[in-house]
């Protein structure tokens, strides 16, 4: 019976044991789990989505519609180039300004190696809602979902898309200054492209987020077709605001500012031009991008351009200066700082009218003088010609002395002073 009576409680006691090394097994297992998902959380915490990349959308007419076959259930590489990197993106794409749905059977990116080449071990395929194929109504937008992606400062990356449906109204920038690649049929990601049909457009892709610390921030840019880069190299990435982003990620100071260029050829700030006004289109083009914390104001030459006689000629100055104060408040209200384009000189161009000058010569000096803006760029004092002030400097412009060339677009990308940016 004693015997017996050992045993049962020297069981009970290993049991015991047993239980409680369990228990605390499980304790540390808990609380091993609960720290790395608060380590994880932590983490994300410590990132946030920044814009990388993006270009304003509009109406696409029908001169620079996709060529033929078109879009519909063939397949189109498009060619972009990012600023800051990352590790996690995701990609919006647009149907806005379109009557007509659009279908991604499926959509892939990958490293751009040039041209229409890929590197092939780096591609990968977009979710929507964990799908391959989605559907984006006519005057809707969309994002993808988020995707790991060794996205490199500076990158260019390669966004194939297989369309479905797609009709011949569609949105997009016709003014891409990059080419891409039409081939016929759904095709695999990794097909060669090579012998595809060139345009130099891009459709229905709007922009790129990365996932990035919080100390990373972007600069949106609000322009016309000099901020757009009429007058740059195809597919050379050498608008402003390319050259820009180039000297911000070397600098160790800046290496974490995004660039977006939102510019619009033959855009204007409060009525006609292409595409919506800069004052109607501010609030999406500018004000819903990721994390913007400068805005470079670079508009007004082209309703300068439209003024049709002297008698309209104070209005319109009256008018541009309030839209850039409007613009201005709902910057800061998001507590974005706006810094000021000066408006380039234009004699000898189509605009040069002896009443259009004053315009420019009054907003230029509001800009410079009101304090409304937190700084001023003051790109006509390195583009205009000192022997004819109203004039670009002959070796500067693309010869219809109003957008200026290659050479005119490193002049202005070196010249900004990247402490604003610091």
């Amino acid at each position: 019976m004693t015997y017996q009576s050992k045993t049962f409680f020297s069981s009970v006691s290993r049991k015991s044991k047993f239980s409680s090394f369990s228990f605390i097994a499980a304790l540390l297992l808990f609380l091993v789990l609960s720290f790395n998902a608060n380590a994880a959380k932590r983490k994300d915490a410590s990132k946030i989505w920044v814009g990388t990349w993006s270009t304003a959308p509009y109406f696409v007419d029908a001169n620079n519609r996709a060529p033929v076959p078109g879009l519909a259930n063939n397949s189109f590489r498009q060619i972009v180039r990012v600023s800051v990197g990352g590790d996690v993106i995701r990609f919006h794409f647009t149907n806005l300004f379109s009557k007509n749905d659009v279908t991604f059977k499926s959509v892939g990116i990958a490293v751009s190696t040039g041209g229409s080449s890929i590197d092939v071990a780096s591609a990968k395929v977009l979710k929507f809602a964990a799908k391959e194929e989605v559907t984006i109504k006519s005057n809707e937008e969309l994002i993808s979902d988020p995707i790991k992606f060794p996205l490199k400062p500076g990158m260019k990356v390669a966004i194939t898309i297989c369309f479905g449906d797609a009709g011949p109204e569609i949105g997009g920038h016709a003014a891409s200054r990059t080419t891409s690649y039409l081939l016929e049929g759904n095709q695999p990601l990794t097909a060669d492209f090579s012998k595809a049909i060139t345009t130099d457009h891009w459709f229905v892709t709007s922009g790129i987020d990365v996932m990035a610390p919080k100390t990373t921030a972007a600069i949106a840019i609000l322009g016309n077709s000099i901020a757009d880069g009429r007058g740059s190299g195809t597919s050379k990435f050498n608008r402003w605001s390319d050259i820009l982003s180039e000297r911000l990620l070397k600098n160790p100071a800046t290496k974490n500012r995004a660039i977006l260029n939102l510019g619009i050829g033959g855009n204007c700030v409060v009525r006609g031009g292409q595409g919506e006004p800069a004052a109607v289109r501010f609030d999406r083009d500018i004000l819903s991008q990721q994390n913007v914390k400068w805005l470079i104001i670079s508009e007004g030459i082209n309703d300068i351009g439209g003024v049709r006689s002297a008698d309209q000629a104070a209005k319109m100055a009256n008018d541009l200066i309030d839209a850039y104060k409007t613009m201005i408040n709902k910057a800061h209200a998001k507590g974005i700082k706006v810094y000021g384009a000066t408006i380039l000189p234009f004699a000898k161009s189509s605009y040069d009218k002896d009443f259009r000058h004053p315009i420019r010569d009054t907003v230029n000096n509001w800009i410079r003088t009101s304090g409304n803006f937190d700084g001023v760029i003051d790109f006509e004092k390195v583009m205009s010609d000192p022997q004819n002030p109203n004039t670009l400097l002959p070796d500067l412009h693309s010869g219809d002395f109003l957008h200026p060339n290659e050479a005119g677009y490193k002049v202005m990308g070196e010249f900004i002073d990247l402490k604003l940016f610091e």
